[in-house]
């Protein structure tokens, strides 16, 4: 929350939270004018036709948005966005006092016009304001703030249009809230173009398909990108919905289902702060599955409840007096919340793992996947209503399909499942100290020389890493059945001694050269397997050959506190017995960097031992 006095932050949250609360005005007074006043035949048509009208321009401009918002530098564009919000509001004032209904429609365009352009802009700039180790707390505002804008912009536009005398209020409403959003943003901060050479390809087909590429060519990325897609598919299903679940299964008043979708969206923002505060500054996709794992079960308990007839109306008061009707409320915060916990860590991945010059266009390509998705969940629900089936039958089927769809994912990127066993490890077995994590450099290649005291060394390790690494490992555990597949995902370099397999040993050497050419941090455990009883072992020579070959710096670390737990060979044999040593504090030392020239066996022991001092 410290982030929303910063002013490298909070001009930028409060613009993007005004737009949406603005669109949402004015797109719900339409929805009720369209309704009940201007218009009252084919009310529904319209209104879906609206919906539609809406989303098509993601489709239309976001690949030629996203080299814009690569081209040009970020703050600029969203002050000339944020006029073009105030013309596009003063030609809705118009279409309110003419009562038309295509301009109407057309000023809906438009809104979708500057949301599909502001949308690359709105993701891509935080990486270029906040550090890392920020962008979970970032990521997190944000959605809570969009979700909450979008909660209260639609109450306050059905509040305003239901005035008899609807167009003043209305009309002085968005304009307001438009002229607010352009002062905002006039102290967002700079943020400079990332390719200002980028020649703008203006066919949009073709520009459509480059997007793509560029977004399918890092198989993290585009996985990353399809579970956001997916959660606009599920979120735009729940949220749809909830009218006709109040009315039809609550029995509920239309203050009901204002009160569900408050919740709702209520939740989603909790679910996002949740996120933030388990991430503790990283960018944590172990919390991913969990998120996925609450949309199941809540959604799936959702449509299994069974709800009492009633004859009569329930108000808002009868919610919270039976409580079959309070374990729906919770129902429906608890999957919001999980669905908070599920895209937070997303956003932010996409936005560590994309190199920041092709970042707006990855966003770009990703919002064209958030509407196509969306597009579909709409024409999902009405063949899953046309087959017979009623809305607790589809929570039940879109639950179940988010737990095939979860799984998949988790499938093309173990990535996800690796860290969250990596922070159920650290959260729920051991308590964790870090110190001087700072020495490990934010960029660049570096060797981090580590001793090996148990088999979960490098969950440890990379669970307090700032940064991906890759490690160096024995080649018979590499190479175990099932987890393979997660070792090599997550990048492993299987290693074996001379006398077994001096093939696959310098194979490993040119892997771990290779890695830090490319700017990478690589660990290894130099002596070359578990301590038998708690010391530190002698120190094997690959390190000075790694060094030969590509002279970087090498930070010493050192692990306390694992060597009498489950995962060492404190009983002769690891994982021997039962787990023992429950929420025991273990530490992880990181030294200095060492110059190459001087990282030298010798010299690497004895700062190692330095580290652990006398702890086991």
């Amino acid at each position: 929350m410290s982030l929303l006095k910063q002013k490298r932050f909070a001009p930028y949250f409060l613009t993007q939270f005004l737009g949406a609360f603005n669109d949402n005005v004015f797109k719900n007074a339409l929805v009720i004018l369209l309704t009940y006043k201007i218009i009252s035949e084919h009310s529904s048509i319209l209104v879906n036709l609206a919906a539609i009208i809406f989303i098509l321009p993601f489709f239309l401009f976001s690949p030629l948005s996203g080299q814009i918002a690569d081209k040009f530098e970020k703050s600029f564009l969203i002050r000339r966005i944020k006029w073009v919000e105030i013309g596009i509001m003063c030609v809705g004032v118009l279409g309110l006092y003419l009562s038309s209904i295509p301009l109407l429609l057309f000023v809906l365009f438009l809104m979708g016009s500057q949301s599909a352009f502001f949308g690359p802009i709105k993701y891509s700039i935080l990486p270029q304001h906040l550090r890392e180790d920020e962008l979970m707390s970032g990521n997190a505002l944000v959605e809570a703030g969009t979700f909450l804008a979008i909660l209260f912009g639609t109450i306050l536009g059905g509040i305003l249009a239901s005035f008899e005398q609807y167009f003043l209020p209305v009309s002085i409403a968005v304009l307001c809230f438009a002229a607010l959003g352009r002062l905002t943003s006039q102290f967002i901060p700079e943020a400079q173009a990332e390719q200002p050479n980028l020649q703008i390809d203006r066919n949009l087909w073709r520009a459509g398909k480059s997007i793509f590429s560029v977004l399918a060519s890092d198989r993290a990325v585009f996985y990353t990108a399809f579970g956001i897609s997916w959660f606009w598919f599920f979120g735009a299903t729940f949220l749809t919905q909830i009218p006709i679940f109040s009315r039809e299964f609550l029995f509920g008043s239309p203050y009901v289902a204002t009160l569900l979708m408050a919740m709702f969206s209520i939740g989603i923002g909790l679910g996002s702060l949740i996120s933030s505060k388990l991430s503790r500054g990283r960018v944590e996709v172990g919390l991913v599955p969990i998120g996925a794992f609450g949309m199941t079960l809540f959604g799936a308990y959702l449509g299994f409840m069974d709800f009492p007839f009633s004859s009569e109306e329930n108000s808002i008061g009868d919610m919270f007096t039976s409580f079959v009707y309070i374990k729906a409320l919770l129902a429906l915060v608890l999957l919001a919340v999980s669905g908070g916990l599920f895209i937070v860590p997303l956003y932010a991945n996409i936005q560590t793992k994309t190199p920041i010059e092709y970042l707006s266009r990855n966003i770009a390509a990703s919002n064209m996947l958030n509407a196509l998705f969306m597009v579909l969940a709409g024409i999902f629900a009405i063949i899953c209503f046309k087959l017979g089936n009623n809305v607790q039958s589809l929570f039940v089927i879109v639950a179940l399909m988010n737990a095939v769809v979860g799984l998949f994912i988790f499938n093309r990127v173990p990535e996800f499942t690796m860290q969250l066993g990596a922070w159920l490890l650290m959260h729920s077995i051991y308590r964790i100290g870090k110190h001087d994590l700072e020495n490990i450099p934010e960029e660049g290649a570096a060797v981090l020389a580590c001793n090996h005291v148990s088999f979960v060394d490098p969950i440890v390790i990379g669970a307090v890493s700032p940064r991906p690494m890759r490690f160096v490992m024995y080649h018979k555990i590499y190479n175990l059945p099932i987890i393979n597949r997660f070792f090599k995902q997550a990048g492993a370099i299987p290693i074996a001694p001379m006398k077994e397999d001096p093939e696959l040993l310098e194979k490993a050497y040119d892997s771990i050269a290779e890695a830090l050419e490319n700017d990478e941090l690589v660990v290894i455990f130099p002596e070359g397997g578990l301590t038998p009883d708690g010391q530190l072992q002698e120190l094997k020579p690959g390190i000075t050959k790694i060094l030969e070959r590509t002279p970087v710096p090498v930070i010493p670390m050192a692990i306390g506190g694992l060597w009498d737990t489950w995962f060492s060979r404190v009983k002769g044999r690891a994982m021997k017995g039962w787990p023992r040593h429950w929420l025991k504090k273990i530490n992880v030392y990181t030294g200095n960097p060492i110059p190459p020239a001087e990282a030298n066996i010798d010299r690497l022991s004895t700062e190692i031992l330095a580290l652990r001092g006398e702890e086991l």
